[in-house]
């Protein structure tokens, strides 16, 4: 299935393992290993994902670690130098981070997650296995899990991104595979954890829920207090929340006092 969601190419999470790739992925344009060090920082290319016009299955099986763990041998930093990263943020031992990167108060980026040039991460939040494209924005309190991010998305405060079904029978060690709805039918994601696949310029409200196995077409508006998975949105969608479009006001009867009775002996 060619699924246009995303329009930078951020690869295939989902894919279970096989064997590792024997060539680089493909639209990579590291420069050649020996002019790779006569520099100190890694030329822009390395950081930037190659811009395609859809979001592809690769044609092989390829599991994300395999493809990370490629990146991580090619990168002469794993943390570029111009990124900024607040003392009080936790950073796994193989995350991947670009130039001019901000993540600041009490946020967690754990093993195996991908950080694009100009990414934002804000207070207390906590990104894990996922990929965040060039200049997204993460605001407060917000937890992604086992997510790709497209270019320029926005995602505000509050906002989680779950990645294993509620149905699993144990959570703790899940079985139940993630499976979009589509037009075309449905598509296996061909493992337990998957949370969304959120596509370039997605703006949403706070207090939202998304996901397990969620996809978001490119330039989707999302209004506070949604909840959505398990589902593809086309490009340009506008998603509200039942409660928003059917908030009903009117006002208050003015306070009246009451009036005392009359003494039966008065005239």
């Amino acid at each position: 299935m060619d699924s246009p969601f995303l329009e930078s190419g951020a690869g295939d999470a989902s894919r279970p393992k096989e064997r590792p790739p024997t060539t680089p992925p493909e639209g990579h344009r590291c420069p050649p290993s020996d002019s790779a060090t006569t520099s100190p920082f890694p030329p822009a290319e390395c950081w930037t994902a190659p811009r395609t016009s859809t979001w592809r299955k690769p044609s092989s099986p390829t599991f994300w670690e395999d493809w990370h763990h490629q990146a991580l041998a090619r990168l002469p930093h794993r943390i570029h130098p111009t990124a900024q990263i607040h003392p009080t943020a936790i950073i796994g031992d193989d995350v991947i981070i670009g130039p001019r990167v901000r993540v600041w108060e009490f946020s967690t980026v754990r093993a195996g997650s991908v950080l694009c040039a100009d990414v934002s991460i804000g207070f207390n939040c906590e990104v894990t296995r996922s990929f965040l494209g060039e200049r997204a924005i993460l605001g407060h309190r917000i937890g992604i899990n086992r997510t790709l991010v497209g270019a320029d998305a926005h995602l505000s405060a509050n906002l989680t991104v779950a990645a294993i079904s509620m149905w699993s029978p144990h959570m703790r060690n899940p079985e139940r595979e993630i499976i979009l709805r589509t037009p075309d039918g449905l598509y296996r994601c061909g493992t337990p954890q998957f949370g969304a696949l959120i596509g370039d310029r997605v703006q949403t409200g706070n207090n939202i829920s998304l996901g397990p196995g969620l996809a978001l077409g490119c330039d989707t508006r999302i209004t506070s207090g949604v909840t959505l998975a398990a589902r593809t949105l086309p490009h340009h969608s506008i998603i509200t929340a039942p409660h928003t479009s059917d908030a009903q006001v009117r006002q208050r009867p003015a306070h009246r006092e009451k009036t005392p009775a009359p003494d039966s002996d008065s005239c």
